[in-house]
């Protein structure tokens, strides 16, 4: 050993029949950042070329040995047993010849071991796929933060982390209390983690990855054998083993942990592999495991999702063809039964009804609010009945089941399917049996599923897409497990030759699925290793001068030498994420004027917000700066991108898109910090601006100054505002009708329209919705419903078990649609909640975090709880309490909601686009 007889850690490293890949694990092991340590290679008695790689690394490293086993034990156990004999480390690991250890891993445990004296340490594990060098986490939720448990007891939901490689044990641990793998037997690591969690006094938990789990392509590994009878027998016979191990032990209470991280974790792997099975397997699946379920008490099957209760009551019972049915909603949530009994009002899986009180228990759906939902949110299956090929046509029969009506007459349905960018959309009628269910028929032409200029190799699922009233879904399309592969050969362009493949999925659901292999000239297109890489770079590097950023610039200059075409105007709204904001009102003033305006708009992603009639320009692109180059207005609500230096004789409407609560412009630190050349960029971009439109005296006490506005002031109130000024008129009330129909809200049902802003630390993690909606649902859902708007630049999904109480407004482009339908608004620090003062209907402040929020980096202009319109609340009981209590809310912050309306709405009178109009378009000024 290089400095030190004894080694701080040993790593066994088993292996069989594996030459190639074991000197990568090796490797992985001596390339630690920890240096003494030492590999020891246990070998069950290989048969290729293992030993002879095994000698090689064993005299390339003092640190190496090897050890191979007289006769082959047939799996992990012996291989680990010995080397734990063999260790001289006060520290053990164990590693899979397949797999790799992270570099910091055996030191960065080590430091937490000697540090807490626990008896092991255990950590994350990446799953690695090599099919497509994509990533995942082995139960995350474990891993969050570094702690000590004082034993299983404590924590109990480690039972879940019933891997042994991904441990640092002390060597005496193991054997002072004689601890070993289980020979003869699969699945040896559950027990030997079940035995070490039980006996350890303490263990600690790191929050880092400490072990890389390979995952090839074409696995042959014990655990991908679920197909294999024996391999369910190994499964039980584990559980067993360690049932008794707990009952030797009186951990009675331990077996109910147990027994719930069985039906959770390793039931319910065979569970959703059972769409894949025939009558046969499933019926002697069904004789091996039902004798082990009847064991487990209700207690422990109450603590599981309806999914899983279905499943096991429909297997435990004998409906065998049924539970293949129900395993396919693992994980999918949206996807219907194909029938739903209805009985005293209690909707219950399947198209019997229950015939006693353990069926009635078990396939109860009344938490998921079957009837409640909306087409958004409820619940259907689209089923594959027959599929066929003639040539490059893909012909299809669906049948959907909708077992509680979501679909009517005027629902548009389609096919949708995608190898590059935009999809192939190929539309069907839905054509009603009478029974809740429909029987379509599709034909999808792959020729037209656009491949891009040098084709795709890519595997991709059809979707059935449906619409109503502006309200989509999409759907995965089931197909059986045992239809026909179709393939085929087509040449999409000049040189674009594909072969395809048309399957069913053999994993999940099993959904329909297409794949794509590039063929012929095109397959050399792919990158073949590091030269190939290196010229892909030069290729981008070159790409990026030509049509990116540098080359749009160049073009842009060239444009912007020209005249102006007098009379164009170009609007973008949002950064181009719709029709929407003052931009839309201040152009529909100018349409309504008729003046010679010809305005072209500025779009990014969808454009279905957009009036038909309405002249688009996609965002970024050559057509977009050539616009701007040419206009002679420019009209926008955010900062138009700083590439583009305004042409002169261009005028420039900067509209804002809010008041300012959190600070802003040079009020920020990170501006305020940054560098002369960053600050420059800025201030160039705002002395673009001919023109501000202001909404209040606080908007220029706060903004102008922060942005170092010099651009002329139109003090107006927002364009966007009127409609809000003037809700109570028939055109507006129309339009909350309509918004009110499209979101599917029930008749009677009030709406609360929750509409939080962004955490800056937190932009797309969904860390602002700050409301327990589940929580808060038995309190409201019989009266409200709750309409989630999330900021553009965060992310939410309403839960399907939600979707009777929730909606998702986040496909209006326009807030103000929302508002207009809404009874009151709960937000936190939204600039919103300065808007919807006009309509003078109560607002509500989440705020549970307002202390972090109000100390962050950014910083705020105002003290919330000095001009909060409303309450400020932190807790689910407390906002229950005030929604149902609107009334008393508005009695006792009338005062304060009147100073807010004069603080923040002092230039709102309803006539802002024809105030802006007037001082911008015609001439005409404003003070």
């Amino acid at each position: 050993m290089p400095t030190t007889d004894v080694p701080d850690v040993s790593v066994v490293v088993i292996v069989y029949n594996d030459e190639e890949r074991l000197p990568r694990a090796v490797r992985s092991v001596l390339d630690q950042t920890l240096n003494n340590l030492e590999v020891i290679i246990a070998d069950d008695c290989s048969t290729d070329g293992t030993e002879r790689v095994a000698r090689e690394l064993e005299a390339a490293d003092p640190r190496v040995r090897y050890a191979r086993l007289e006769q082959n034990s047939g799996g992990c156990s012996a291989p680990r047993n010995h080397g734990i004999a063999l260790a001289r480390a006060p520290y053990v690991m164990f590693l899979d010849s397949d797999d790799e250890l992270p570099r910091h891993a055996c030191k960065s445990m080590l430091l937490v071991a000697e540090e807490t004296g626990v008896d092991f340490v255990t950590g994350e594990v990446t799953r690695f796929y090599e099919a497509n060098d994509s990533t995942g986490l082995w139960y995350p939720h474990l891993f969050t933060e570094q702690r000590v448990v004082d034993g299983i007891t404590e924590a109990p939901e480690y039972f879940f982390d019933h891997l042994s490689t991904n441990k640092l044990y002390r060597t005496a641990f193991i054997r002072d209390h004689g601890l070993a793998f289980p020979e003869g037997i699969h699945y040896e690591d559950q027990l030997f983690s079940a035995q070490a969690y039980t006996l350890a006094e303490t263990f600690a938990v790191v929050p880092w990855s400490v072990y890389t789990w390979r995952l090839a392509p074409e696995s042959v590994s014990i655990s991908s054998s679920r197909h294999k009878i024996q391999n369910v027998r190994d499964r039980i016979g584990v559980a067993r083993l360690i049932d008794a191990w707990l009952e030797e032990r009186g951990d009675f209470e331990l077996r109910a942990e147990k027994d719930y991280k069985f039906l959770r974790h390793d039931f319910r792997l065979y569970l959703g592999d059972l769409p894949f099975r025939d009558g046969d397997w499933i019926a002697e699946f069904a004789a091996e495991v039902t004798p082990y379920l009847d064991e487990i008490s209700d207690e422990t099957y109450e603590r599981l999702s309806r999914e899983e209760r279905v499943c096991l009551h429909l297997l435990r019972t004998g409906r065998l063809e049924d539970v293949a049915v129900a395993a396919r909603q693992f994980g999918r949530p949206q996807l219907a039964p194909r029938a739903v009994t209805e009985v005293d009002g209690v909707s219950y899986w399947g198209d019997v009804a229950p015939a006693d009180a353990a069926s009635r228990a078990e396939l109860d759906l009344g938490e998921w609010h079957l009837h409640e939902q909306s087409l958004a949110t409820g619940r259907l299956r689209h089923e594959l009945t027959s599929v066929s090929m003639l040539g490059p046509v893909l012909r299809l029969e669906i049948r959907t089941y909708d077992p509680v009506g979501l679909i009517t007459e005027d629902t548009e349905a389609s096919v949708k399917l995608a190898a590059h960018k935009t999809p192939l959309t190929v539309p069907f009628r839905l054509v009603a049996d009478g029974s809740g269910q429909y029987v379509s028929k599709a034909e999808v032409d792959l020729r037209k599923v656009p491949v891009g200029k040098v084709g795709v190799a890519t595997v991709r699922h059809p979707v059935i897409a449906l619409e109503r009233d502006g309200v989509r879904r999409t759907d995965i399309l089931l197909a059986r497990h045992d239809q026909p592969d179709f393939r085929a050969t087509l040449r999409y362009n000049t040189f674009g030759i594909h072969h395809l493949r048309v399957q069913a999925e053999q994993k999940g659901a099993g959904r329909l699925e297409v794949t794509w292999q590039r063929s012929g000239v095109l397959k050399s297109l792919e990158p073949l290793g590091p030269y190939a890489r290196k010229t892909k770079a030069k290729v981008g590097k070159v790409k990026k001068i030509l049509v990116g950023n540098e080359g749009k610039a160049t073009a842009y200059d060239a444009v912007a030498r020209l005249p102006r075409k007098r009379g164009l105007a170009v609007f973008e709204a949002v950064e181009g994420r719709g029709y929407a904001d003052n931009p839309r009102y201040v152009y529909e003033e100018l349409k309504r004027r008729n003046l010679p305006i010809d305005v072209v708009w500025a779009y990014s992603g969808s454009r279905d917000s957009f009036p038909d009639d309405v002249k688009l320009v996609k965002r970024g692109s050559f057509a977009y700066g050539r616009a701007l180059a040419r206009a002679a207005y420019w009209v926008d609500s955010h900062n138009l991108p700083y590439l583009y230096e305004k042409p002169k004789g261009t005028r420039y409407l900067q509209t804002w898109h809010g008041q300012t609560f959190k600070a802003m412009g040079f009020d920020v630190p990170s501006l305020r910090g940054a560098s002369e050349i960053e600050k420059g960029r800025f201030r160039s971009a705002v002395g673009r601006w001919d023109a501000l439109v202001c909404p209040s005296a606080e908007f220029e006490r706060t903004f102008v100054p922060a942005f170092e506005v010099g651009a002329d002031l139109i003090r107006s109130g927002y364009p966007r505002n009127d409609v809000l000024v003037r809700w109570a008129e028939p055109e507006q009330r129309a339009r909350a009708a309509a918004t009110r129909e499209a979101l599917d809200i029930p008749a009677g049902r009030k709406v609360l329209l929750y509409a939080p802003t962004f955490r800056d630390a937190a932009r797309r993690t969904g860390q602002s919705i700050r409301v327990d909606f589940e929580a808060l649902a038995p309190y409201l859902a019989d009266e409200w419903t709750i309409v989630v708007r999330a900021h553009p630049y965060d992310r939410f999904k309403v839960a399907p078990e939600l979707g009777h109480f929730l909606r998702d407004g986040s496909g209006f482009a326009d807030v103000n649609d929302l508002m207009l339908a809404s009874d009151a608004v709960l937000t936190d620090y939204s600039s919103l909640m300065f808007d919807y003062a006009n309509t003078g209907r109560p607002i509500l402040l989440y705020t549970d975090d307002y202390e972090d929020y109000k100390g962050g980096d950014r910083g705020t202009y105002y003290d919330l709880e000095d001009i909060a319109p409303g309450p400020m609340l932190t807790n689910t009981e407390d906002l229950a309490a005030a929604v149902r209590d609107l009334e008393g809310v508005r009695e006792r912050h009338a005062q304060r909601y009147t100073r807010f309306q004069e603080m923040f709405c002092s230039y709102e009178t309803g006539h802002a686009s024809k105030l802006v109009v007037d001082a911008f378009f015609e001439g005409g000024t404003h003070d």
